[in-house]
């Protein structure tokens, strides 16, 4: 009884210290509009999952959007939520604010602290050392890899096409992670064609890195071992690890050809246009920047190669799947993304080059409006280092977690009227030219905006002019009926169903 009533006592001192101690920010934060909160919960009861989450976050969106922000509280964890492109640039566009939010941290045991979640020094340097592996005349040689594997995507879909309407999620996404299987590590996986173990680790640690990011009582390892996921995260793991590190082990022992050819280039992008010739991965550019690993350790390497693989593969295809469902359900602008092709390609059934992708201006008009709406990535989330002033009562507390949100920004009709429309015109130069530069960031802006969104857009651009130069597409579902859901990529819950004719 009375060890009972000394840790009550004790508890009461505590709850009461940090109400005091912790009045300041929680005033700063409370300034912002937000949904009603209860004590030591917060709003974390309030919160969905799923398309549930999706559809709330642009609830919150559309309730707070005139005051521009708002804020929910998860236990005593501040979140805040900005909505004008004047606020997200004082963030994104910031040498100080650079730092991912600590909810990234469940990502670190597979991808260490590669470019997507290292900050500082280790961010510069190398960031800094890897914007050269984008160059556009390196970026040239893997528009071989884009149209090799698009045509496997091709023949199945010609197979698939002659059943009737089909979910083609799967089969978008299998071709996107050979892609980058092949441009980062150099290395063929046929996850078109066959079944492997790494394949499935790397959907499920997506998975199961996004369910324990939602939930923080699943941040300690100990609770997340005893009660969630951390066997089979464990063990997927280690899948993915030995997998990298066997394919950079087999690079190396291979180099020598390889790094002719890069000192030849230098880095400088020459291309190497013949496909007889080697073609160079990403990992191939790790290997020689960091010289005989003196710069670079194989750690250092496989957290970059690893790091190419997550966010290389899943937001491209959901780019892509957004992207034909859009043109799928709009007739008007599927005659005129044909048109273009037919414009560029004739009747021939030859592959894509980077002059033909040059031309494919209302293409990428298309694109860019599917990520409008369906961005790839829904939120980014930040965490400020010093106490940020926004406007008026507006002021962020240091060490707060602010998040960026695409799918609610992307809406503001003040800038974007009929929000829900699907225009491709309204990225025509001449509609966009005055438009808030962060207003619209699919790949993030600023210092840490996608380093590879220049690939992102070529290798989106060839599947789908090789898609629609084969195929009328047809949408065989409502928007209502896409279900978003808002994980760490935005996903269709039901897939997305087409039925396909072979174009005359």
């Amino acid at each position: 009884m009375y060890v009972t009533l000394i840790i009550g006592v004790a508890l009461i001192f505590l709850y009461i210290f940090y109400h005091f101690s912790t009045k300041k920010v929680r005033d700063m934060v409370d300034r912002f509009p937000g949904p009603q909160k209860l004590p030591i919960l917060g709003n974390a009861h309030q919160l969905k999952t799923g398309h549930e989450w999706y559809k709330q976050l642009l609830d919150f969106a559309s309730t707070y959007r005139e005051q521009n922000a708002f804020r929910v509280w998860l236990a005593n964890k501040p979140i805040i939520c900005v909505l004008k492109p004047e606020y997200v640039e004082k963030i994104l566009s910031s040498s100080k604010h650079i730092d991912k939010a600590s909810e990234y941290n469940v990502l670190v045991p597979w991808l260490g602290t590669g470019l997507l979640i290292s900050t500082g020094e280790k961010w510069r340097h190398r960031r800094k050392m890897l914007t050269p592996t984008f160059h556009f005349n390196i970026l040239h040689d893997f528009v071989y890899v884009f149209n090799q594997q698009t045509r496997v995507l091709l023949d199945k879909l010609k197979v698939k096409a002659k059943t009737g309407p089909f979910n083609m999620f799967q089969d978008i996404t299998l071709c996107a992670l050979d892609i980058i299987a092949e441009t980062a590590m150099g290395k063929t996986i046929d996850a078109q064609l066959t079944d492997s173990d790494y394949v499935y680790a790397v959907y499920r640690m997506s998975s199961l890195a996004d369910m324990r990011m939602r939930q923080p009582w699943f941040w300690f390892d100990f609770i997340y071992d005893l009660f969630g996921y951390g066997k089979e995260f464990r063990t997927k793991l280690q899948t993915l690890h030995n997998f990298t590190n066997s394919v950079i082990a087999d690079r190396l022992k291979h180099f020598d050809t390889k790094k002719a050819l890069l000192v030849k280039q230098g880095l400088s992008g020459e291309s190497v246009g013949d496909n007889k010739k080697p073609r160079l991965a990403f990992l191939d550019m790790l290997l020689y920047m960091s010289e005989d690993l003196t710069k670079l350790s194989l750690e250092d390497i496989r957290e970059e190669v690893d790091t190419f693989m997550f966010e290389g593969h899943d937001t491209t295809a959901a780019a892509i799947n957004w992207a034909t469902h859009l043109i799928g359900s709009h007739p008007e602008v599927q005659v005129q993304v044909h048109e273009e092709l037919d414009q560029v390609f004739g009747k021939d059934d030859r592959d894509a080059t980077m002059e033909d992708l040059k031309q494919l201006k209302y293409l990428e008009c298309c694109i860019k409006e599917a990520l409008r709406l369906f961005p790839s990535v829904p939120n980014y989330a930040r965490s400020i280092k010093e106490e940020l002033h926004l406007e008026g009562d507006y002021t962020i507390p240091k060490d707060t977690t602010v998040i960026i949100l695409p799918i609610g920004l992307h809406r503001d009709p003040r800038i974007f009227p009929e929000p829900e429309a699907f225009k491709p015109e309204r990225f025509f130069l001449e509609n966009s030219v005055n438009r808030h530069p962060y207003s619209y960031i699919p790949f993030s802006a600023g210092p840490r905006n996608c380093i590879g969104q220049k690939f992102a857009m070529l290798e989106e651009k060839t599947v789908l002019s090789h898609l629609f130069r084969n195929f009328n597409v047809k949408s065989i579902q409502k928007r209502s009926e896409l279900k978003p859901v808002g994980d760490l990529i935005l996903r269709p819950e039901n897939g997305i169903i087409v039925e396909l004719t072979q174009r005359e």
